[in-house]
């Protein structure tokens, strides 16, 4: 087990757009370890193009896997939907609550000249001139956590990316629009320092069950 897992893991960083199914023969592994070839097998991707799972909230996790299942949530070359695709329903609970109980990666330390002035402001207030929420409302501080990713402590490549997507409707799966609505207000200088200062941000440590 150990030695196919240590092949498969060098097989996906030589070939990370392959989808596993026509990898490595994944009979008599738990359904996360699949998941751990990108994201690692304690949530925490040593690559900026997969995102950082541990302590993610469990039931948000649910919902991008049944999503990618689903097509209603595509990356760059549809990996993940092939991949979620390879998952029943009790396995992607079990996927999540893997990744969900690991513990919190490490803040990541922005380059010296990285500015992230304007980031900060943004994420920890916001810009009500222009009805834009402060970041952490939602993804630290918020009503129901369970709803919305930590994107603290994350990579601030990822997390950039994903603003842009959601700026441009390429990404389309955030709850009633809102991440649409915020990433359109944003410019890209403000998307990158808002990227490096929530990867500067320690995540908030999940209890484990």
């Amino acid at each position: 087990m150990i030695r196919r897992l240590i092949l498969a893991i060098a097989l996906a960083t030589s070939w990370p757009a392959v989808a596993l199914a026509d990898m490595i023969d994944t009979s008599g592994m738990q359904p996360w370890e699949t998941c751990a070839l990108c994201h690692g097998l304690d949530g925490i991707s040593r690559m900026p193009k997969f995102p950082r799972l541990a302590g993610q909230p469990e039931r948000y996790l649910v919902k991008q896997l049944e999503d990618f299942r689903a097509m209603r949530r595509r990356n760059d070359d549809s990996v993940m939907a092939d991949n979620a695709s390879l998952l029943a329903p009790a396995e992607i609970a079990v996927v999540a609550r893997h990744f969900s109980s690991q513990s919190a990666p490490e803040p990541i330390d922005p380059a010296a000249e990285q500015d992230m002035a304007a980031g900060a402001r943004i994420f920890r207030q916001g810009d009500p001139a222009r009805e834009l929420p402060a970041c952490a409302s939602c993804h630290v501080n918020g009503a129901d956590p369970d709803r919305y990713p930590q994107i603290t402590a994350q990579h601030p490549d990822y997390i950039a990316k994903q603003l842009r997507d959601f700026r441009a409707a390429s990404r389309t799966n955030d709850p009633d629009g809102i991440m649409r609505s915020v990433a359109a207000k944003l410019a890209d200088h403000e998307i990158e320092s808002v990227a490096v200062y929530a990867a500067s941000q320690p995540r908030q440590q999940r209890r484990k069950p």
